[in-house]
């Protein structure tokens, strides 16, 4: 009766039956991320922006055109008066209307090397957006594999502890059976069945681990709920073989958090030239013509023209042009330290993913050779067990290092991917 007990016991925390989930590669994940994060979505926009403020730079150097038209009415009430020269007699209540219209443009001559200067900063400017742009991509990617083999990771996980929920239910049928014969004690029983309860919990929180994983790559990738990652056999190739030093010069070289710092900080020196210009003087030419005319003669139109050519030249300001190139002096230090800080932390980044990598690639080889072990040792003890030559406890120690080897080979796997990742988030390319 206490054997049914404990049987009926230990499979109370069956497993949940599987959702049908959609499922996505890595590549699709990347290609959703790219499209729906939202730090990708505004590095295009500031990409936009840019290419505004370029045209705009260059068409300060292009003359201005404004066309114009009024139309009036005009009312005046008072006495009559008397023409002096014709001696009519001129109703004080008269209306009378106007048109006029016209066309107006300037240029500027010489702006003190303002254009040229803004010219600059707005393609450096523009620069820093896209290898911003190029770094939210990689970014984007970066999040998206990473919660992918988050996820995937998990689904590893899942199975190895479901795995071990089977062994421990049928270690713990064995131990009542022998139990029944009187070849086992109530203990080895009792063993098996605590055994099989921290199988069920490892499992139980497998699930929600992968529940939580599946979930955060559906938000990265843009998906309403959770999403399977799917497997692939190309994720296990660990023969990749780097020249860290030749890698580390070209991160320094094309790495997008590196060119968009130091195109920031281009941006940042044309903009202070930008604001010394205005201790020079401005030229600019402009000139307009007009048509005017009323009903008093038949709406007949004039012609008026005019052409200026001004010379402006601000001697004194209020400092108010020592202050904006402070403030612009302040910018281009600040920026220059960003760019060279950039640098460092490629080459700190890439040094750490170096380590990890190796690290990483080195555990994998361990592991599998762990699970070997592991599952030859169970195998003794297990056949041991059934001779009477080894105890319950021998069972399920090897039991439990045989699913801790299982589990360190999927986390050193996937580490092993994610490490990779990294580097190629920091490098710009795909290794």
């Amino acid at each position: 009766m206490k054997q049914t007990w404990l049987i009926a016991l230990a499979m109370v925390a069956g497993p949940l039956q599987a959702q049908q989930l959609p499922t996505v590669t890595l590549e699709e994940a990347v290609r959703r991320a790219q499209q729906a994060l939202p730090t990708v979505v505004q590095a295009r926009s500031s990409v936009r922006t840019a290419e505004a403020q370029v045209r705009s730079a260059k068409g300060a150097y292009l003359p201005s055109l404004t066309a114009n038209t009024t139309g009036a009415t005009n009312f005046s009430a008072g006495p009559s008066r008397t023409d002096p020269v014709t001696q009519q007699v001129i109703s004080g209540d008269r209306t009378s209307t106007s048109v006029s219209m016209g066309l107006s443009a300037s240029v500027d001559l010489f702006t003190g090397f303002r254009r040229g200067a803004d010219s600059r900063s707005a393609r450096a400017t523009r620069s820093a957006a896209e290898a911003s742009l190029t770094d939210q991509e990689f970014q984007a990617a970066l999040s998206a594999t990473q919660q992918f083999f988050d996820a995937l990771a998990a689904q590893q996980l899942l199975a190895v502890r479901e795995a071990s929920v089977k062994l421990a239910e049928q270690q713990l049928v064995i131990s009542v059976a022998k139990l029944r014969v009187g070849q086992a004690t109530r203990s080895d029983s009792l063993r098996s069945l605590v055994n099989l309860g921290t199988a069920q919990s490892n499992l139980i929180t497998a699930r929600s681990d992968m529940a939580r994983t599946q979930a955060l790559l559906g938000r990265t990738i843009g998906v309403d709920g959770r999403v399977q990652a799917t497997d692939d056999s190309a994720f296990y190739q660990t023969s990749v073989v780097l020249d860290t030093t030749q890698l580390t010069q070209e991160a320094l070289a094309r790495s997008p958090q590196v060119q968009a710092a130091e195109a920031s900080a281009m941006a940042a020196n044309a903009s202070v030239r930008s604001a010394k210009a205005q201790y020079f003087p401005t030229l600019a030419l402009s000139g307009n013509t007009s048509w005017s005319g009323n009903n008093s003669l038949d709406y007949q139109f004039f012609a008026s023209r005019g052409l200026t050519l001004a010379l402006s030249w601000p001697i004194f300001n209020r400092f108010q042009r020592e202050q904006t190139i402070e403030n612009r002096l302040a910018a281009l230090d600040n920026a220059e330290a960003g760019a060279a800080d950039a640098k460092r932390n490629v080459q700190a980044s890439l040094a750490t993913q170096y380590a990890a990598l190796d690290a990483a690639r080195a555990r994998i080889d361990i592991s599998h050779t762990s699970i070997e072990a592991a599952q030859e040792d169970l195998r003794v003890v297990n056949a041991r067990y059934q001779a009477g030559a080894a105890t319950i406890l021998d069972v399920l120690t090897s039991q439990q290092a045989l699913a801790q080897a299982q589990v360190d080979a999927v986390n050193a796997r996937f580490d092993y991917l994610k490490a990779k990742a990294q580097i190629e988030a920091l490098i710009g390319r795909h290794l």
